[in-house]
């Protein structure tokens, strides 16, 4: 998902600056539909409680020192090939970008509804609206909401935004950790999967309320240990942990048992002050043969250590030779798609009937792993985050994301689903047994094939 620098200072003051959409605006414009929003959700947890007035100057400053996230969707005729951003200098009359909600039972949940039911417009900068919420299990503490377009920003971009928010607010700087290093693999090479032109299993449905939108669950767990001298890491057990869940679940209801391919967002941006901000993630899919998860039924993840370990091992080497591999962000497909050859209004109607046909082939599911979170999100009076928690959209026909973030040795994870698909009860299911494979993962047999990835977990 490519960021656009800021060319600003070419532009004459008196007129906007117009930055094209990349590749991932346009085919995330393309495709939004009123019952599936595109907002991306991001939770705060502070001890303390931060002066609003503080915090609204804050947010709004920090959007001033990343210029493209204050943006709108610039008005065009029909015929127009692309799609442009006006980059502003202030957020549009009447946009109030930071709220405080009345502080009233239920406020948190309905916060964290709003994030999820309705994304701010792009026809207004900024697309983001921040909340102020008092956090009920801990008295004088506040969750912070984040809600975003995620046309315009991904989560990482977001949490940048909000990471200098919390040093104009607390005035101390955030050494920001480096971006993870990624090495092709050693020894053999990437462990064969099934076809990539098998179709994938879906998430077999559940009982939804059919009510449009998601629905999400927020956990709080500890991260998975890995034996000394494990050749794979966190990411990989998370990896591993979503895919013995689905085939769990879908063995549950019956389906019978396929292969699988869980997407993956790969981000090699910087992470300091100067990092690009907009879409900077691109996407791969790691494939499971149906076999390799069969050892998951009746509680065989936990009690067979050398298959869930070779399980683990398998996933490495296939993480490592696709993070490595140069792949445009939403793959050729794509680039194409969104070449200013034709209108950008025929590109559309095209796009959204090829993504319809391929609906079949769709991934299984996603699996966001944001990792450590490189920022000490240090709100001076209000103390220093202890949880990040974020959620990416959840649409059919895969309808289903486990997103992941983890602070001071815990794992922040957030189960979306699309209500089409699911309902609250099986959201709980769903999160249930993931948390029981995650464990299992810690029992693998550890294995001696080659060093970890370094870089976040």
């Amino acid at each position: 998902m490519t960021a656009v620098d800021d060319p600003t200072r070419s532009v004459p003051a008196e007129r906007p600056a117009l930055v094209p959409f990349p590749v991932v605006d346009e085919f995330t414009r393309h495709c939004l539909r009123e019952e599936e929003p595109e907002t991306i959700h991001i939770e705060i947890r502070l001890p303390g409680r931060p002066d609003p007035a503080r915090l609204r100057r804050a947010f709004t400053d920090a959007l001033r020192h990343h210029p493209r996230a204050q943006v709108r969707q610039a008005p065009g005729p029909w015929h127009r090939r692309r799609y442009f951003w006006e980059l502003t200098d202030e957020p549009d009359p009447g946009v109030d970008v930071v709220t405080v909600p009345a502080a009233e039972p239920g406020a948190l949940e309905r916060a964290r509804e709003r994030c999820l039911a309705s994304a701010p417009p792009l026809s207004a900068s900024p697309p983001v609206r921040l909340e102020i919420v008092g956090d009920p299990a801990r008295p004088g503490g506040t969750a912070l909401f984040l809600t975003v377009n995620h046309t315009a920003l991904d989560g990482p971009a977001s949490l940048r935004v909000l990471a200098t928010a919390a040093e104009l607010y607390g005035g101390r700087g955030d050494a920001a950790a480096a971006p993870p290093v990624r090495t092709a693999p050693e020894g053999r090479g990437a462990a064969a999967g099934p076809s990539p032109w098998a179709r994938p299993a879906r998430v077999a449905r559940g009982r939804p309320s059919g009510g449009p939108g998601n629905g999400v669950l927020v956990a709080d767990l500890a991260v998975p240990r890995r034996p000394p001298g494990a050749a794979y890491t966190v990411n990989d057990q998370l990896l591993a942990a979503t895919a013995l869940t689905i085939a769990h679940w879908n063995r549950e209801r019956g389906a019978p048992p396929r292969p699988m391919r869980i997407t993956m967002p790969v981000d090699d941006r910087p992470r300091a002050a100067d990092m690009p901000i907009g879409n900077g993630t691109r996407l791969v899919e790691v494939p499971f043969a149906a076999a390799e998860l069969a050892f998951g039924g009746r509680g065989g993840a936990a009690r067979d250590r050398d298959a869930m370990g070779e399980l683990l091992r398998r996933t490495a080497r296939r993480t490592r030779a696709l993070k490595a591999a140069p792949r445009p962000q939403l793959g050729y497909g794509a680039a194409l798609l969104t070449a200013p050859v034709l209108p950008v209004a025929w590109r559309a109607a095209v796009t959204r009937g090829l993504r319809r046909a391929a609906g079949p082939w769709t991934s299984t599911a996603l699996l966001s792993n944001i990792g450590r979170v490189p920022y000490a999100l240090d709100f001076g009076d209000a103390g220093r985050s202890d949880a990040v928690w974020f959620s990416a959209p959840a649409r059919m026909p895969r309808g289903l994301n486990v997103t992941t973030a983890s602070t001071g040795g815990r794992l922040h994870l957030a189960l979306r689903w699309s209500r089409a698909l699911l309902a609250q009860r099986d959201g709980a299911r769903l999160l249930e047994l993931f948390g029981g494979y995650l464990d299992a993962t810690e029992t693998a047999a550890a294995g001696n094939g080659g060093a970890a990835e370094r870089g976040p977990a």
